[in-house]
């Protein structure tokens, strides 16, 4: 027997940061980022609570700590809100969800609602049950997994990514893409994954290369947050594969930003996966058949899996191409030489890794290393 359950309700579109005003609690803790205070976009949250009691958390940072989340954690001790909300990119709702889940268990606060607000158009943390804590002294990031890390309510309001910097919307964007194709060769896929994972990959396609030239385009910014929903939705039942698997290892030890690690990645991964030997060969996997499914949907040459699966990748490359994303490891400052050196612990720590149990073709520790040393340089 299978399930589909979503637990989180999604408010979206302009003005969807209204449902703020909703909040019935008096006290409301708040975990960000620096540049949220600085730059003044907290003050579109707050401002919407009225006659609250508010206290800010802003100490966030991209893959945040195991000793960040203890800080939270004591100041929410402390505060001891009705409400959380997290606003920021995924590093802020990870550390959220990881402060809230912790701050229950260990010094046992009482249940708060928890509100998640991206500014990203990324990670889809606002829905899934997913965190990512990293482990400094390790250099490797730790995925908690557990459907008590999910937001009671999610606000996708495109005015708070309007001003997000192109190479940011396409990290983030290429992020979407990799959860949404993951997800749709997870061997734990479904009809229901399938539907949000097809949605999401669609609204990428036609709107990611115009979020990125034209942040001012509210249509594409409000299309490009809706897919990151959509594909968080997808992953968060289907889960995700080796991708990602390799992309935690890499993001710690070199830290580059997540979605730019799997774009790297993606089209190697996606070859991988299909598993396409000689053109005699029509014994296509399954792997290679979705794929193609996927090319089809976009209106790419499909007519066989082999052209399908060719097809995907070259188009991703195109995309990749046209928002002037490194394609190496070299090329995003990491040295090859310390690469090399960690080869082993990384193709290691990738097969542990919890999303890649569920990679359609099951990996060995020297197919991670193959695929890592193509993006060396």
């Amino acid at each position: 027997m299978e399930s589909f359950k979503i637990k989180t309700g999604i408010y979206f579109g302009e003005g969807s940061l209204q449902y703020l005003k909703e909040i019935k609690s008096k006290r409301v803790f708040i975990v960000t980022d620096p540049f949220m205070v600085k730059s003044g976009a907290i003050d579109k949250v707050t401002e919407m609570l009225q006659d609250v009691e508010y206290t800010v958390f802003s100490e966030i940072v991209p893959d945040p700590p195991i000793e960040l989340v203890v800080r939270g954690i004591e100041e929410i001790s402390k505060f001891n809100p009705g409400v959380l909300i997290a606003l920021g990119g995924g590093s802020s709702i990870d550390a959220a969800k990881a402060i809230m889940d912790f701050s229950k268990k260990i010094v046992s606060l009482e249940k708060m609602e928890f509100i998640a607000i991206p500014t990203t158009s990324g990670t889809g943390s606002e829905v899934t049950s997913f965190s990512v804590i990293t482990d400094k002294k390790k250099g490797t990031k730790y995925p908690l997994v557990s459907d008590d890390l999910l937001p009671d309510v999610a606000i996708l309001d495109p005015e708070l990514v309007k001003t997000v910097p192109n190479v940011i919307t396409a990290d983030t964007g290429m992020d979407v893409l990799t959860h949404a194709l993951e997800a749709y060769v997870s061997t734990d896929a479904t009809d229901f994954s399938d539907a949000l994972a097809e949605k999401a990959v669609v609204l990428v396609f036609n709107n990611l290369l115009e979020a990125y030239e034209n942040g001012e385009n509210m249509k594409a910014r409000e299309k490009m947050h809706n897919a990151s929903c959509l594909a968080g939705l997808a992953f968060n039942a289907a889960s995700l594969g080796l991708n990602h698997g390799i992309a935690h290892v890499l993001g710690g030890k070199f830290h580059i930003p997540h979605g730019r690690t799997n774009a790297l990645l993606l089209p190697h991964v996606i070859e991988y996966n299909a598993d396409i030997t000689g053109y005699s060969n029509t014994n296509f996997s399954e792997a290679a058949k979705r794929y193609c499914n996927v090319a089809r949907i976009l209106g790419l040459p499909s007519s066989n899996p082999r052209m399908g699966v060719r097809s995907l990748i070259n188009e991703i490359k195109k995309m990749q191409k046209q928002m002037n994303m490194s394609t190496t490891l070299k090329s995003c400052g990491v040295d090859t030489k310390d690469v090399q050196s960690l080869k082993d612990e990384i193709g290691e720590l990738a097969l542990l890794d919890k999303c890649t149990k569920t990679n359609p073709k099951v990996p060995t520790k020297n197919d991670v290393i193959k695929i890592v040393e193509i993006i060396m340089e």
